[in-house]
């Protein structure tokens, strides 16, 4: 692994020399510095705890506070990952002053190095806000869990022409604002690569095909750890489920046959 930290600057080189950029979601000190070791770009603090760590059929019960409490252990451990903070539902729509306000808890409080928000036309003038204090700020467009309610579920975005073009449209506004980079969640292929096409920002998929420059996945998911659903953009690199599950089964034998702890764990 690189010793060197990596900036936002470092993304921008990675984009136009035509290298991808990993990243992937931590939520505590352990598993973020095993993400960081395994030499991960960008770890991202997600909301998707709500669902991966607190059991919530959504993101938007996440609070400010809950997010800054993640955030704090994940920058502990990250020592060479650029770390991005996930801003909340209801911590940045109220009003450009309230996103500035949380945006600095998270670089202040929470040692991140970016924040992360959804949405397109709506909240360019956030992005701009955090820009003049350079606060920088990844977006978020197409499939945006915040906007559950709004979308009937967790469906594809952009497959009719004239959504496609409004999120072309949401992706150069945004780039344009200042974000440094741009989530691309559960859209077409094409559109994807469309959009990577049109930009000088890094795009970061999620269900979004290969053409993006980036690639984010939730560890939980990553891990086989989350097994409520598998989406069909997720690949599952192991079975921590499996392996977990056999170790405390096995545990609870040996506590109940006496073969756990033998004299030898214990002491004179």
């Amino acid at each position: 692994m690189a010793n060197s930290r990596i900036t936002v600057p470092v993304l921008r080189k990675k984009k136009a020399e035509g290298e991808k950029i990993t990243v992937l979601t931590a939520y505590d000190y352990p598993f973020a510095k095993l993400i960081d070791e395994a030499g991960m770009d960008v770890i991202l603090v997600g909301d998707t705890l709500g669902i991966v760590v607190q059991g919530e059929e959504s993101t938007l019960p996440v609070t400010m506070d809950q997010m800054l409490y993640h955030t704090q252990m994940v920058t502990r451990a990250a020592k060479h990952a650029l770390v991005v903070a996930d801003m909340p539902f209801m911590s940045y729509q109220s009003s450009v002053e309230e996103t500035i306000k949380n945006a600095g808890r998270f670089v202040q409080e929470g040692r991140a190095a970016a924040v992360k928000f959804e949405g397109g036309a709506a909240v360019v003038d956030r992005v701009e806000a955090l820009s003049r204090y350079d606060i920088p700020v990844m977006a978020h467009i197409g499939l945006t869990p915040q906007s559950v309610h709004r979308m009937g579920g967790y469906k594809v975005q952009g497959r009719e022409s004239e959504m496609a073009k409004q999120l072309l449209n949401d992706a150069k506004s945004l780039e344009s604002a200042g974000a440094f980079s741009i989530v691309l969640e559960g859209i077409p292929n094409t559109l994807a690569a469309e959009i990577t096409n049109a930009l000088e920002i890094p795009t970061i998929g999620i269900g979004a095909g290969p053409h993006c420059d980036g690639q984010v996945l939730v560890m939980h998911d990553l891990l086989g750890l989350f097994t409520r659903f598998h989406p069909k953009f997720v690949r599952r690199y192991a079975d921590l489920t499996a392996i977990a599950s056999d170790a405390f089964t096995r545990y609870k034998s040996d506590v109940l046959s006496g073969k756990f702890p033998t004299e030898e764990e214990g002491y004179e």
